[in-house]
């Protein structure tokens, strides 16, 4: 009896696939994969730590903008109250409450209006000039300065002048047009509700 082997052609085909996938698939070359891989991985990785580093910089750059705003709106609000003319105190009244809130502006204007009784008789001037300021960054776009003012004063006591620093903390909203909602001492004393 003779057998006869029949050949099945896709069994060859399959066989010889395997054995093309095997030269084709070698430790050198899972290596090179393994390696494109871990290449991949630290690109994604180097990248994410790339923006996270530009956010940051725009977050301290941004801090920082609005605290030289802050400050150089509180300078320019301390100058202004600082000078006054017993002559022409509308014009001090008007500098005394600008970008302020409307609950402060009404707490100002009371203080002035008080304050008026003493600058007249007295025939005060004085004019101001910055020392500086320091800004710190508070919740919700809010931010406290200090703000330090040299100020020349002349009166009828002291006609020939008298050298001072008036020193001032404002908190300002950033998120608001930077309008002044709160004025004290460095001490911390604020302004009164009323004139006394």
């Amino acid at each position: 009896m003779n057998v006869t082997t029949l050949h099945n052609d896709t069994d060859r085909n399959d066989t010889d696939g395997t054995a093309a996938a095997r030269e084709r698939w070698t430790p050198s070359r899972a290596a090179i994969g393994a390696v494109g891989v871990v290449l991949a991985a630290a690109l994604g990785i180097t990248s994410w730590l790339a923006l996270d580093a530009r956010s940051e910089r725009d977050a301290l750059l941004s801090d920082a903008q609005g605290r030289e705003q802050a400050e150089q709106v509180a300078l320019d609000y301390a100058i202004g109250a600082a000078e006054m003319d017993f002559r022409d105190l509308e014009a001090w009244k008007d500098r005394l409450v600008a970008g302020t809130t409307p609950a402060l502006t009404d707490r100002l204007t009371k203080a002035a209006t008080s304050m008026e009784q003493i600058i007249v008789p007295l025939q005060w001037s004085s004019t101001a000039e910055p020392i500086t300021a320091k800004a710190a960054a508070g919740p919700d776009g809010t931010y406290t300065v200090d703000c330090f003012v040299s100020v020349h004063t002349t009166n009828a006591q002291a006609p020939e002048g008298i050298q001072s620093t008036a020193t001032y903390r404002l908190t300002l909203d950033g998120d608001d047009e930077w309008v002044i909602a709160e004025i004290s001492g460095i001490g911390g004393d604020t302004l009164p509700d009323a004139p006394r």
